[in-house]
This record gives structure tokens, sequence and C-alpha cells, in this order.
């Protein structure tokens, strides 16, 4: 017998204007299971856990928190204001005085000092300091509305194995596929207005979303069908009894009404970036370039090629320096000393995570149109502002709301509005996912993919680094970056698994050699100005022996690709193809030994 849940949402009801948000919604949490909330933006999921928190209350239905029980609520948006101290903040959430020692555990482990003031805590030292503040409590049920934002990557890794240890209930939102599929066991679906469950874990969401809808899209087909036929009897039919034609009267009204409620549009955002004429081949050249805030290093002996085309993942522990490098990077700033060049024809549009280009007071039309009439300029056409809003899924009632008003997705969704309207060649994007839902960032994903300029990331998604970086540039220490070919997991895995340290980086100090019979990686510092001997004839026949796979592999593709090859013998398609998948395994060692080796052979060279 399943044990009593810890917390009951039941047939909750919520309406903001004249449309429900929640409509008969609910779920439950037992003792130690982990739920992920998901749905589109604006859909109501921090709104149903505020009245889950017991903050705000619902129209109609029933919260039932079990006696005794302790919840704590992580908001988006938590407000430090009336403590002096961050100490003193994480202990007004205990409950038990005895327990005051976790408050300066958790803080030290989050990285933050006791005595930090509230007042002058960025966001995400302020974030730190509230996920301190829950977790200190360990309490029977947790809350957490989009935990890892502003976060970095470190502490994003230490929450994953700090939450992974508790035996806590837990209710998440987040868009962090990477953490939802480490953490969660079952999902709750928000959907227009209504919730469904799955009692698996995120990994299984998207394939089971698309055939809860397809299934709706069938039922859907067979209300047409229905309302089609009693159409058909209200036009040719035999006249009988009048009120039995008025009862299918309001039968066919109420298919309609059915039809029209079944599958309800959901939208989709239209990510669509306005590109430039092309730039040069090289976008922008650091040569020895560094750059420090008093004594301290933020860049140091720079030298990186960014090529049109490229797409960079830029990572690192807060304080870094990541946002300095993209300014850089991009000219804003100069370096102390070294040079930066930006190619000829760059027309770049930048996107910042603080988001200081939008005007709280300004209405949403007027932040899109400049204050200037009622049309929108999105590359070389003009374009009325409702439609353009229509395109990232603002509705035409909204152009007059003020911006402040917006919830953090749709003010993420207004930026990325403002800045693909732009024409460009070079697209500066600083943490662009921070609020994002996890179908907006599918898409933006695919425009990125398919843009035929360069792009400058700066992201604490590991998932969306991994989908979109074509090279990762990583802080190292002591303002020393490295550049790694492909996205997060490649980076770790050229790294041997050795995760970024907020500690080692925020110190300044070098990065520690990695022990491993393998090849070192490029970070590792030697007292060797060149490779050994065996490593250097291995990177000299290493090109010739890729040759040689690849050629394999094109023979082995052609032979496959004859039709009729499986027919006349199918022992020799099956030989075909396993020669095929050892190839190309075979060709994946080849080129990550080579990667490793010429990577470590230019780090020794620039020592």
């Amino acid at each position: 017998m399943a044990p009593p849940p810890l917390l009951l949402l039941q047939d909750i009801t919520l309406t903001l204007g004249g449309k429900p948000l929640l409509d008969g919604v609910g779920f439950s949490v037992s003792p130690g299971e982990r739920v992920c909330l998901v749905g589109r933006n604006g859909c109501g999921k921090s709104t149903l856990l505020r009245i889950a928190a017991g903050e705000i209350l619902p129209d109609s239905g029933t919260r039932f928190l079990q006696p005794g029980c302790t919840l704590r609520y992580l908001p988006q948006e938590p407000d430090l204001s009336g403590y002096e101290t961050a100490l003193d903040y994480v202990i007004g959430g205990l409950t038990d005085p005895s327990q005051e020692w976790r408050a300066s555990v958790m803080l030290d482990a989050l990285g933050m000092s006791p005595t930090d003031n509230p007042a002058t805590l960025s966001g995400g030292e302020a974030r730190r300091c509230a996920l301190a503040r829950v977790l200190a409590a360990e309490p029977d049920v947790l809350l957490l509305d989009e935990p890892t934002n502003h976060l970095d990557m470190p502490t994003i890794e230490w929450l994953e194995k700090e939450l992974l240890s508790l035996r806590t209930a837990m209710v998440i939102i987040s868009h962090d596929r990477r953490l939802l599929e480490t953490l969660s066991r079952s999902v709750v679906w928000l959907d227009r207005g209504t919730t469904r469950r799955l009692d698996q874990g995120f990994e299984r969401f998207e394939t089971w979303r698309e055939e809860v809808l397809e299934q709706e899209e069938r039922d859907a087909h067979k209300l047409d069908r229905q309302i089609a036929r009693e159409e058909d009897w209200m036009r040719y039919g035999v006249t009988a009894r009048r009120k039995r034609n008025v009862r299918r009267v309001a039968e066919l009204a109420a298919l309609r009404t059915a039809r029209k409620d079944a599958v309800r549009p959901q939208g989709t955002v239209n990510l669509t970036a306005q590109t430039a004429s092309n730039s040069g081949k090289l976008v922008t050249v650091a040569e020895q370039a560094c750059k420090s805030w008093g004594d301290r290093p933020i860049v140091r002996n720079l030298d990186l090629r960014l090529l049109r085309g490229d797409r960079m993942g830029v990572v690192g522990a807060n304080g870094a320096g990541k946002t300095t490098l993209l300014r850089l990077l991009t000219g804003v700033d100069q370096p102390d000393s070294g040079t930066v060049t930006l190619g000829p024809s760059v027309a770049m549009v930048t996107l910042d995570q603080q988001r200081k280009a939008l005007n709280p007071q300004q209405t949403l039309a007027d932040t899109l149109t400049g204050g200037g009439g009622e049309m929108v300029q999105v590359g070389d056409e003009k374009r009325h502002v409702i439609g353009y809003m229509k395109d990232f899924l603002f509705r035409p009632e909204q152009a007059r709301t003020p911006v402040g008003q917006l919830s953090g997705g749709e003010r993420g969704r207004l930026m990325l509005a403002c800045a693909l309207a732009r024409p460009s060649n070079l697209l500066v994007l600083d943490e662009p996912t921070n609020d994002l839902d996890l179908e907006t960032l599918d898409l933006l994903q695919e425009m990125l993919a398919s843009y035929d300029g360069t792009v400058l990331l700066v992201s604490h998604d590991r998932d969306f680094l991994d989908r979109v970086a074509t090279s990762t540039l990583a802080a190292t220490g002591g303002g020393d970056w490295t550049e790694y070919a492909g996205g997060y997991s490649d980076m770790l895995a050229q790294r041997h698994g050795l995760a970024l340290d907020q500690r080692e980086v925020a110190a300044g100090s070098p990065e520690p050699a990695v022990s491993s019979p393998a090849p070192a990686a490029s970070t590792t510092k030697s007292g060797s100005r060149k490779l050994t001997y065996k490593d250097q004839l291995a990177l000299d026949k290493l090109p010739g022996r890729i040759a040689e796979i690849e050629a394999k592999i094109v023979k082995l593709r052609t032979a496959l690709e004859d039709p009729d090859l499986y027919s006349k013998d199918p022992k020799g398609f099956a030989r075909q193809s396993e020669a095929l998948d050892s190839a190309e395994r075979d060709l994946t060692t080849a080129e990550e030994l080579w990667l490793e080796l010429e990577t470590r052979r230019e780090a020794l060279q620039s020592d």
C-alpha cells in the first residue's frame, strides 16, 4: 500500500482576468518522491507552486499538507530584504535553533560568506543564499522554482549531488534538462489549464507528450466526423418532432464546443534571426590578450581565433570573468596588453543576461517599436507589432502591458524578439536560456544551428551547450582560458571527467594535472617543452591512419548502399555493417587521440 501523500492539491482553479489559468488541476507528493513540474511559459507553473507553498489562495479547490510536515519554497526571485547578513537570512528559515550550524555549513558549501550584506548581492549570490536557507532547514517537502537560474556550472553540479543525497520530497520547476533527467522520478505536465501525470523520469516525458498530443489529434478527428454527420442531418434529415430537433441542435453545439476545447492551439515561437551580409572569415582574433581587475588577472595571454560560422560556448564559475571575456572579444573593452581585432563587416547583436536594455515602465509594444508607431523593423521589412508579438507567443491584449509586469520567461522572449529583429552576422548571447521553457529552448537551439553567422554563447545549461556549441572555452584558473572541441560533455571527456571547480577558479590557482596513463589534457602544465618521442611518433602517424579509416568507411558505405545486397547476401550485409560500426568507432578514437596530442603540443609550445 502506497504511503499517504505529504502534500496534496485537488481541483485547483484560478482565474486571472477572463480566462482560467488553472482549471481543476492537482498533484500529490509522497515521502521521498521527486516530481518535476513542466509546461510552457505563462501556463501557471510558478502560480501553482505558490499555491502549493500556501503563498496564494486559489479560487476553489483543496490544498492539504500533512500535520507536522515542514515545507520550504524557493521562489524565482528570492527576497532577502530585512536581514543584515546572509547568515541571518539563512537562520531565519530554520525551525530548530539547535541546527544553526547547518546555516554556516550550507553557506560555506555554496561559496558564500556569513557576513555578506544581502542588499549588495548579485543575482547568483542571492540565489545561492536562498538555496542555503531552504536546504539548511532539511524540510519534509521542498518546492524549487528554477533553482539553477544565475548559478554557475560548479554550483549546479554541487546542487545536483546534494539534492540526490536528500530523502526530502521535491517538486522542481526547471528548464535544465540535465538536472531534470538526473533528479526526477515523476513528471506533472501543466498544459492548457489542466495537469497530466507521468510516473516515470523526465527522459521519457517528451516521447510521452508526443503520444498524448497524437491521441488528442485522433480524438479531434473523430469529433470532426461526428460533427459533419450531425450537420448533414441538420441540412438534409427528415424533420422529426420539434423537441427531438431542439435536442439534436443542442448536441451539435456541444460537439462544436468540445472540438474547440479538444486541441486548443498552444502556439509556437517563431525564432528567425535576421542575417546581415557575411563577415570576413576571421570574426575576432586575440593575440596575447590580457585583462585584470586590480591585482587579479581575468584574462591572461589569450590566443584565440573565432572563425565565421563558429558557435563557441564560454563556461566557468561565477566571477571567472565570462562577461568580461565577451566584452574583450567583441571590442567593447580594450585589453591591458596584447591585441583583440574584430574582423571586417561584423554586424553584432547582443543579448545580455541582466536584460538592462528593457525599461520596466515601457510597454511591450513600445519596446519592440522603439516608441514610434505600430510597426516593427524586422530586417529589411516592416511588420505590425501585434503580428510580430504573436510570433513570440504574446497575446494582442499584452501590447500595452508594462515590461515590469511580465514574467521572467516573457521578458526572455521579449529580449529575443528585440535581438532577432536586427540583422546580424555575430550573435553574442549571455545566459539566453534563463527562464525560457523547454519548447522555446528547442526552437532557439534549432535557430542557432541553422544561423549562417557566428555565435558567442555564455550558458550554464549543460544540455543546451552540448546541442549548440561547436567548441567550448573554459576558465581554468588564474586568468587562463582553454578551448576544447565540442560541447560541455566533450570538454569533460577531454579533461578526463574533471569538472570545473568553483574554488579553484575563484582562487586563481592553476588547474590540477590529471593522473592518467593517457596523454594529458591541454590544460596540464608540464616541465617539458616538447612531447615524448612516443607521443610525437603517434601524432605524426595519426593523420595517415585517420585518412585510411575514412577511406575504408566510404568504401563500406558505398557497398551498403546497394539495395539488393541484403536479399542477395544477408550474412555479407551483416559483416559489412559490423565492419562499418567498428571503423566509425576507430575513427572517433583516432580523432580524439589526435586532438588531445595536438592541443597538448600547442600548449607546451606556448609555455
